[in-house]
């Protein structure tokens, strides 16, 4: 088989991968959700601002500065989905990506076409990611629109205090929702080889939620901070970094890396169990 032919199975493989993954009535709640979230957030901010509210809005960081700049419901909205809302999501996706083809006997006839169990298997993993991009921008474009209908645009004032350009906070914001997108790269991995292991679905999924959920409550452990630099959840939070003036890297660039080893690490194991599998459903 020439490369071109390669080339061309391995694009097909990886669309019906995509079709496979966003036609799931599944994914469309997910997304529905995550899309909500915004919506929520914005318009509690809104009525807790209006006239008749007697003040400001009071709350974690990037909240209380969404009532004068829309914007910034963006970098509360991913904040406020990224610990919870968007991991959850990512890991049911991950989960059933190989166990739900297995379940619903589909698997077996997959592998009959030549496309080989290390194709299929990236394939799976690069339509997770692009759910983790896809999830992230419905959060991200979501609360813009919903800023922009509720509050007022206009120059972003910087976490250290200095003000950039409406644009430049535009893009700004679109750096930090691909970082977001990003950091849940080693949870993907970490789903997919789950996934590998058992041949139901649900307890894919259930098994990687509960990995994130663990994983996050020893991230608060203050007995336990020697492994805290080791734990995916670890660095989530350091998109915050690029809103600053000038933009703080080290947090951002060691949340990458750590989610670089944990895909290579566990996308190695998934390789290792879905090649050596007995696919027999």
């Amino acid at each position: 088989m020439s490369r071109a032919d390669t080339l061309v199975r391995s694009l097909g493989l990886f669309r019906s991968e995509l079709g496979i993954t966003f036609r799931r009535g599944r994914t469309l709640a997910l997304l529905g959700v995550l899309a909500a979230v915004p919506v929520l957030i914005g318009i509690a901010l809104r009525i807790q601002t209006g006239p008749d509210s007697g003040g400001a809005a009071h709350g974690p960081a990037f909240l209380t500065q969404v009532t004068n700049n829309g914007l910034f419901l963006v970098f509360a909205a991913l904040a406020a989905t990224l610990p919870v809302f968007l991991p959850m999501a990512v890991g049911v996706v991950a989960g059933d990506a190989v166990a739900g083809e297995a379940h619903a006997g589909t698997l077996r006839y997959l592998l009959v076409a030549p496309a080989g169990r290390t194709r299929l298997l990236c394939a799976k993993y690069v339509a997770t990611l692009a759910f983790c991009l896809v999830a992230t921008a419905v959060v991200a474009v979501s609360a813009l629109v919903v800023g922009a209908a509720l509050f007022p645009l206009g120059e972003v004032t910087t976490i250290s205090g200095t003000t950039i350009p409406f644009t430049e906070g535009l893009a700004r914001a679109a750096a930090i929702a691909v970082v977001v997108a990003a950091s849940l790269a080693g949870l993907a991995a970490l789903g997919l080889f789950v996934s590998t292991l058992t041949s139901s679905g649900v307890a894919a999924m259930a098994t990687t939620v509960g990995l994130l959920i663990t994983a996050q409550i020893l991230d608060t452990i203050p007995q336990l901070d020697a492994i805290h630099p080791y734990l995916f959840p670890h660095h989530w939070l350091s998109f915050a970094d690029l809103l600053r003036e000038p933009v703080h890297w080290d947090g951002v660039l060691d949340n990458l890396a750590l989610q670089g080893l944990y895909a290579a690490l566990f996308g190695s194991a998934a390789w290792a169990r879905f090649a050596a599998k007995d696919i027999t459903t």
